[in-house]
């Protein structure tokens, strides 16, 4: 390894990075650490900014790694990936390169995504977004359409894993009847985690509310299209904190101009940032926040403290948390 190593600390949007960790603990190692805050504007202009470096630290999926990228970078020698997974990694392009890819696992609670998500359905169950707007321009009660109370209301949970079902658990608290849907739910889970199985037509007809907690993948992709946000209530809000592509977005401005449905909280995008001027920022029936559920101090603060301990096991050759342990076969 070279004297000296180059960190890039990726998508430090909020400049918060060098006071979650001890990265001292790095420098006395001769690890030099630069921290990009702004996201790139391309794979080229990514390739370009990041030669130079030997070791990447990710956050979360802000910036995709794809092959076309991975292979643009000549020094590149170690990345952490922040989280467990990130499906727009292509850690297969990094092991054919024997580029190791270590994760941050664990971290404790899902609470902050489950309480974004809760806060989201609430605002948009109230409407308050445009509450705020109005208070700060003068108006008053104008144009707030949303005036839905909670209780004895429908909640659809698609996808009742640790993170649903404690959605689900936060809707038996407010009073609403919890029923959930995904591909592989049985009766059993269903109960366990606090709701009553239903078909995924059911779901869509009847619920007054609908939140979205699955893992993007190519089966997830796309899961709802036009023809299941027409079965939605005209009434119905639509929640998604889990990920953008698990909605078509077409399908969703369309519905939402046409008041298929009458509103959607919505904390991440087919892209993100989301760019300026985007339909969605045009409508006034979308409660829009920018990627906000794991960002909390406490998940910040385990990534790059899990960040240190990954390079520090790289560097003394005895890498941890390695997610493409065949990159390591390709340098034994």
């Amino acid at each position: 390894m070279p004297q000296t190593i180059k960190l890039a600390l990726l998508d430090d949007y909020q400049k918060v990075a060098l006071r979650m960790a001890d990265w001292d603990r790095l420098k006395k190692r001769g690890v030099e650490i630069t921290v990009f805050h702004e996201p790139f504007a391309s794979v080229e202009d990514a390739a370009k900014k990041l030669a130079p470096f030997q070791v990447l630290g990710l956050l979360r999926e802000r910036t995709a790694f794809p092959r076309a990228l991975i292979e643009k970078l000549p020094n590149l020698k170690f990345m952490v990936l922040t989280g467990a997974r990130a499906s727009s990694l292509d850690d297969k392009a990094a092991s054919e390169r024997a580029i190791p890819i270590s994760n941050t696992p664990g971290g404790g609670s899902n609470a902050s995504t489950a309480e974004l998500c809760w806060a989201l359905l609430m605002s948009c169950a109230r409407d308050l977004a445009k509450g705020e707007r109005l208070m700060r321009t003068g108006g008053w009660h104008d144009g707030i359409k949303q005036m839905q109370v909670l209780e004895g209301k429908r909640l659809g949970v698609i996808g009742l894993g640790r993170l649903g079902s404690r959605v689900a658990g936060y809707g038996k608290a407010f009073g609403m009847d919890v029923v959930a849907w995904s591909q592989n739910l049985t009766e059993e889970k269903a109960a366990k985690g606090g709701a009553r199985l239903v078909t995924k037509d059911e779901l869509l007809k009847t619920s007054d509310f609908v939140t979205i907690h699955l893992v993007l993948s190519e089966r997830t992709r796309g899961l709802l299209g036009a023809a299941d946000l027409a079965k939605m209530k005209k009434t119905a809000i639509l929640i998604n904190t889990s990920r953008g592509p698990i909605v078509d977005e077409a399908a969703l401005i369309a519905a939402l101009k046409a008041g298929t449905i009458a509103h959607a909280g919505l904390d991440v995008y087919d892209k993100e940032p989301l760019p300026k001027g985007h339909p969605l920022t045009q409508l006034d029936n979308v409660t829009l926040v920018p990627h906000l559920g794991y960002v909390v101090e406490d998940s910040y603060r385990h990534f790059y403290a899990g960040t240190i301990e990954d390079v520090e096991a790289w560097l003394d050759g005895k890498p941890i948390n390695v997610i493409n342990p065949e990159a390591l076969k390709k340098t034994a």
